[in-house]
């Protein structure tokens, strides 16, 4: 069988199991093992069969059996690990992929080492970089404990990634890890790193289950990053929880003071605001970089207004009235914001920054940023001075994730250092001095430990990898996927609460995702929760969705809770009017008009629903009363000419279309601006307006289907209908 036969019978069975179609599964799975060469797993289906043909054999005897259930939850879980390691099996031998290498080749690559032989060399790491220090040539020593340290980080990680089921001893050796008061954080978040990507290919309640224990770790780094894996896990594998309650039992036990729930939430938006990545990165290449680099000029003035031997250093400011007119300011506001709301704003950047050997080794991509790492002590030293000083605590802020991190080293490193300590010297005397001041530096390194800041970046981490390694295309890319971790069964219970509903349905909200949101806002409600906020955040949902009956009942119910708002009036009155009913529409309007009489865009609408009620006259006062409080107002003016026009004001109305058409006019006023014009016996000067009005139309077909609305009116003004045809040919 070749790969894509190998899944998509995979597929089936697992697709069995979730129907709950055990004995039919059980079959395919059969013939799945006939081309797998390990005995073991069709032995371990052999006696699942059996179990299960005795369970309905003695249900069908009326034997009452109270463990029935368990049973069958044990067969079908069963069952399913089974189809798990066949899969892996058989792909193991076509297979191009790396896993299935490392899978295939883990005891090999282990050479007889235990994960317990591996945590004492870790552990002894700190000790070891201490004797270097001590011995003769402790450039070399120091290499060598390096080289050693990082050979067993990586032996570790791939043969963790590449062991899709742990054993009972594998699991107590990784509780080692979780225990040890030795072993660098930094190692842990990797090991981390690998039960996560060994979970995203086979699930394995053993790491799970080591992922929960890890969520307790007294260090941020790791509890963040096991958080994170468990959100991916879950996602990957939505309903395998089901199938282990010990492991359910956990996750409620977790639960109990609502803090796991909190963290997991906040975790679900940070996953969300990823997929906000691409729109921010084509923002960044196509509209926020090239302003910046149009307006560099102004940029260096900003930041370093002054020259050599020059006394005035305060900035000139025309420069930022400069950046405001150039429209940069908005663009640097904007990716500001971002930032401050965690977005991923330097994928653009450092997207191209991810060829450097370093990447080539998968989990180089997990492992924390380290001053110490081998790669950046070659070019920076073990205690970096001067400028790389600078670039040090730069480096252990919380702005940039680890991976971005190496990235910027790699690429200070090939700049020359006289380039280098130009491009630093660049920041203001200012600037240095708060990095290098002892408060501000610790303030920095307190903010990238902040559990939020953490995740956030570990996200980051994450996404770079899938979208930018070598070998992306072997893995499956939860970023394109939809996230929803609260329909998830086994996180029912810690995530449907309202209060974390309301916050990702907010998230939705503000991303404009309409549909999510208003799923999740629809929820809320049921629970009887709702408020006035709520309610109008549906409302406005269901209007986007163009569902206007469904919009209003909310609306109204928004309305009751917070009478008279006017915001809540006007959007009632939006809906009744894309529901053609202007009557209603009308009704809110006036309401909102009693709040604020002096809106002009209320005013505006109130007009117009009379006009579309054909109550002219009133409509006419509005639209007047409008222009007599805006200059210039071209949209009260046209409604003037259309109204006059239709009550046959024409001399009124040609009035008015004269001053449109010396302002801005567009292929509609031309086109009413004829109709009056041949109501007042002009052929000539309708047909040059025709004429223009079909020039400014996309097409011929475009004006002519706007002249065949206004037929009716034509004929109700007195026009000839027998004339329409002839028109339009002098217009030809």
């Amino acid at each position: 069988m070749n790969e894509q036969a190998i899944q998509e019978q995979y597929q089936h069975i697992v697709s069995l199991l979730e129907q709950k179609r055990l004995k039919e599964a059980q079959l395919q799975l059969e013939a799945f093992l006939w081309n797998c060469s390990d005995w073991l797993l069709r032995n371990r289906l052999e006696q699942a069969k059996v179990s299960y043909q005795y369970m309905l054999q003695y249900m069908r005897q009326g034997v009452n059996d109270p463990e029935r259930q368990k049973l069958y939850r044990q067969l079908l879980t069963e069952t399913w690990e089974v189809a798990d390691q066949a899969r892996i099996c058989l792909l193991d031998e076509v297979s191009s992929h790396y896993y299935y290498s490392l899978h295939k080749n883990k005891k090999n690559m282990a050479q007889g080492y235990t994960m317990l032989d591996w945590l004492k060399v870790l552990e002894s790491f700190p000790d070891d970089l201490a004797v270097s220090q001590l011995m003769p040539n402790p450039a070399k020593a120091t290499d060598l404990a390096l080289q050693r340290h990082e050979q067993t980080n990586q032996y570790l990680f791939l043969t963790t990634w590449g062991n899709s089921e742990w054993t009972a001893e594998d699991e107590q050796q990784a509780k080692a890890f979780l225990d040890s008061e030795l072993l660098p954080a930094n190692d842990l978040c990797l090991l981390v790193g690998a039960v996560l990507l060994s979970l995203q290919e086979c699930f394995d309640p053993r790491k799970f289950s080591w992922l929960l224990d890890a969520t307790t770790h007294a260090e941020i780094q790791v509890n963040q990053r096991a958080l994170v894996a468990i959100a991916f896990t879950l996602h990957t594998h939505p309903n395998r929880l089901s199938l282990y309650p010990e492991l359910e039992a956990r996750l409620s036990l977790f639960n109990e003071d609502c803090s796991f729930g909190k963290q997991l939430n906040r975790i679900y938006i940070q996953l969300l605001r990823s997929q906000e990545t691409e729109k921010i990165d084509k923002k960044m290449r196509e509209e926020i970089i090239p302003e910046m680099m149009k307006n560099v000029g102004i940029m260096r003035n900003m930041k370093y207004g002054f020259e050599d031997n020059a006394e005035e250093t305060d900035r000139n400011p025309d420069w930022e009235k400069a950046i405001e007119e150039s429209g940069l300011g908005d663009k640097i506001r904007e990716m500001n914001e971002l930032q401050l709301e965690g977005s991923d704003v330097y994928m653009s950047t450092f997207a191209q920054l991810k060829s450097y050997p370093f990447f080539q080794n998968p989990h180089n991509w997990f492992y924390p940023f380290d001053m110490h790492h081998s790669s950046i002590v070659r070019e920076f030293g073990m205690s970096p001075t001067g400028d790389n000083a600078i670039l040090s605590l730069i480096l252990q802020s919380g702005f940039f994730c680890n991976s971005d991190k190496y990235s910027l080293c790699f690429t200070m490193a090939h700049i020359p250092q006289a380039q280098r300590s130009m491009m630093l010297s660049q920041m203001t005397l200012q600037d240095l001095n708060e990095l290098m001041d002892e408060s501000k530096s610790s303030s920095l390194r307190q903010y990238a430990q902040r559990p939020d800041v953490v995740s956030n970046q570990y996200i980051h981490d994450l996404y770079r990898f899938f979208k930018l390694s070598q070998r992306r295309h072997e893995f499956r890319d939860i970023f394109k996927e939809e996230i929803a971790l609260h329909r998830i069964p086994a996180l029912k219970d810690i995530l449907c609460k309202p209060e974390l509903l309301v916050a990702v349905a907010d998230f939705h909200f503000h991303k404009e995702h309409p549909a999510e949101a208003l799923e999740m806002y629809t929820e809320v409600i049921d629970m009887n929760y709702g408020d006035a906020d709520i309610f109008q955040k549906a409302g406005y949902c269901l209007q986007k969705e163009k569902r206007y009956k469904e919009a209003i009942s909310a609306y109204k119910k928004a309305d009751i809770l917070k009478p008279d708002h006017v915001w809540t009036i006007r959007h009632l009155a939006t809906c009744y009017r894309q529901l053609h009913d202007a009557t209603s529409a009308l009704e809110y309007y006036k309401k909102a008009e009693t709040i604020q009489p002096e809106n002009r865009n209320v005013l505006f609408l109130i007009g117009s629903c009379l006009a579309e009620s054909e109550r002219y006259k009133e409509a006419l006062q509005y639209f007047f009363k409008l222009d007599l409080m805006e200059n210039d107002c071209i949209k009260a003016w046209r409604a003037i000419g259309w109204c006059s026009f239709v009550s046959g004001k024409y001399e009124q109305a040609m009035k008015y279309y004269d001053k449109v058409l010396a302002l801005k006019p567009i292929a509609t006023d031309y086109l009413n601006a004829g109709h009056v014009t041949w109501r007042l016996g002009n052929t000539e000067k309708t047909i040059e307006l025709y004429g223009k009005a079909s020039a400014e139309s996309s097409s011929l077909e475009t004006f002519l289907d706007m002249f065949d609305k206004d037929k009716e009116t034509l004929v109700r003004q007195g026009i000839d209908e027998r004339d329409i045809p002839l028109i339009k040919d002098l217009i030809n």
